[in-house]
């Protein structure tokens, strides 16, 4: 808000002039004292000018309903609700969620700084308040093979711009403990903005020498212990409830065993499905498992709006006062966070969700699976003598390093009693580069499992007991430039085409999540078990930053 448009508002917060609108009588949860007291909200082109007695020219009575700051998520990938930075936003304004800060390294890692660009243009025609981090590692580390290459230099064209936060989760931790010069140059040149971070299983002296290295936060705490840490250290946790990865019970459960409360703490979802957003919500779902195992409602409320808004200098977000954007949610009850009614800055998202804008994606974009037609000797793996086996965590996105003979014919290894040959494969240059693997704990059988979303190259990730599905998926793949394939007996079952970059679709008319819950279907009718996302566990097997074996393009990696 500039200085004049204070100016102009002055009237109506001192009640000269009336409001254009008054929510009359509400009960205000107030995440400045931790308490709610009976108040009218008055609102005037789109900021919130006063919390008091209020008349308007408009008034919704409240009737003693609460009244809440519209919630934050701390840390985001867009790219992996598979849909647009705008319709991403329409399915979350419904549930009450203003702003998130997104990192953008997913499209990163495919198309650099284009793709980075469209996504921030993207997001400024979104219904919600979308802020930015910049991606710090693509590529990931010396062991990944991407699209780009987005470098300190690259990253100065995009420092002015008001949306962009921080650094992005710094996920080469082994680089800043071994002092990487390239790494500790993004650090410099974001601070004193936020440094995220990204250290599963980093602990003692090494989380010491990853904090001094300037980052601030970590949204990879699966479990109470390595989240004490964190917050010993001086950094703030961000409590993690995405579609595969889902940290909260653990974290607030030990807080809350442990008389402490959740000042440092903000909560997140890094990669959602849209299935899930509309099964159970967004954030709003995070305060309100918080609250049920134990923590003070307020205090949820507040890691859910002003402390993640305040911590990332989001100014004008997370609070209801004067000054501060009508992003405002109304509630029937404080406890089980129910939802009557949502408005963004000042308008009822029913209205908002009306307008259509759309940003235009760039051909480059739509053209990103570069794959040469590939032989079925490519796969070939040999039978026989102790191999790395990795072995899926259900519920987790870590693995396990398994150590075993691999069964075969002919000397060579034929997936059987539980074993899957995994395929990394390079879609980037047409290189045909490619790494082969075994996989346990899947469960899948009687086809292969493809995708183009594979954090955070982003090559072809693909799964399979048979080497003729495994070719058809991936050429599936190629020809709808990206997605998700399911292939069995030698014909595609479904997909689900994500054409820009591969990762995502621009078309608001696709269901994506329709198309998801049928892929899913199939695959628990083809063996995989509840515990095991199929489609978020496949994109995180070549994630060379996460414990404790991996796949990349260029063969196996014990991280």
């Amino acid at each position: 808000m500039t200085g004049k448009e204070k100016q102009r508002l002055l009237p109506y917060a001192l009640g000269e002039e009336k409001a254009a609108l008054v929510f009359k009588d509400a009960q205000v949860v107030d995440v400045f004292t931790r308490r709610v007291r009976r108040a009218d909200v008055a609102v005037q082109d789109g900021w919130i000018v006063g919390v008091g007695s209020y008349e308007g020219r408009r008034e919704l009575p409240m009737d003693g309903k609460f009244l809440a700051p519209g919630w934050v998520d701390a840390h985001v990938h867009l790219e992996s609700s598979m849909v647009s930075p705008e319709q991403f936003a329409r399915e979350v304004l419904p549930w009450g969620t203003a702003a998130v800060i997104a990192d953008p390294h997913e499209i990163g890692n495919v198309a650099g700084a284009p793709g980075l660009r469209y996504l921030m243009d993207a997001a400024e025609r979104a219904v919600v308040s979308i802020f930015f981090m910049l991606p710090s590692c693509v590529p990931l580390s010396r062991m990944d093979r991407g699209g780009a290459v987005f470098s300190a230099a690259e990253m100065r064209e995009f420092l002015e711009d008001p949306r962009v936060r921080g650094l992005g989760e710094m996920m080469d931790y082994e680089g800043i403990l071994r002092g990487d010069g390239g790494l500790f140059e993004k650090i410099a040149l974001l601070e004193p903005r936020v440094i995220d971070g990204h250290a599963p299983g980093v602990a003692g002296k090494r989380l010491q020498a990853y904090r001094l290295g300037g980052v601030q936060t970590d949204h990879e705490c699966s479990g109470w212990e390595a989240a004490r840490e964190r917050l010993e250290c001086g950094m703030a946790v961000q409590i993690r409830e995405g579609s595969a990865a889902r940290n909260l019970e653990a974290i607030v459960s030990g807080l809350v065993s442990h008389g402490m409360g959740l000042d440092r703490c903000f909560f997140c979802s890094d990669d959602l499905h849209l299935e899930d957003v509309r099964r159970r919500g967004h954030i709003g779902h995070c305060v309100r498992e918080a609250i049920r195992l134990g923590a003070d409602p307020l205090d949820a409320f507040a890691s859910a709006t002003i402390r993640p808004a305040e911590w990332y200098g989001l100014r004008g977000v997370g609070a209801v006062a004067p000054g501060y954007r009508a992003d405002l949610t109304v509630l029937d009850s404080l406890e089980e966070v129910s939802v009557r009614a949502v408005y963004h800055g000042g308008v009822p998202a029913e209205e908002c969700l009306r307008e259509d804008r759309r940003a235009p994606v760039p051909e480059p974009l739509l053209h990103s699976v570069r794959v040469p037609v590939l032989k079925p000797e490519a796969l070939a793996l040999p039978a026989g003598g102790m191999f790395p086996v990795i072995g899926v965590v259900p519920g987790e996105l870590l693995t396990r390093k398994i150590l075993r003979p691999l069964p075969g014919e002919n000397g060579r290894f034929v997936p059987q009693d539980g074993l899957l040959k995994l395929v990394a494969l390079q879609r980037h240059d047409g290189s045909g580069r490619m790494g082969v693997g075994v996989l346990q704990g899947f469960g899948l059988y009687g086809g292969a499992i493809a995708s183009t979303v594979a954090h955070d190259s982003h090559n072809i990730l693909a799964a399979g007991d048979s080497d003729e599905d495994l070719l058809l998926a991936i050429e599936e793949l190629k020809r709808i430039q990206g997605g998700y394939v399911l292939a069995s007996r030698g014909r595609v079952l479904a997909s689900l085409p994500l054409p820009v970059a591969g990762l995502f679709i621009a078309d608001r008319d696709a269901d994506v999540a329709a198309q998801l819950r049928r892929l899913l279907a199939l695959c628990r009718e083809m063996g995989v078990p509840e515990g095991v996302d199929p489609f978020q566990n496949l994109s995180f097997l070549s994630l060379t930053v996460i414990p404790e074996i991996r796949l990349t393009d260029g063969g196996i990696v014990e991280v």
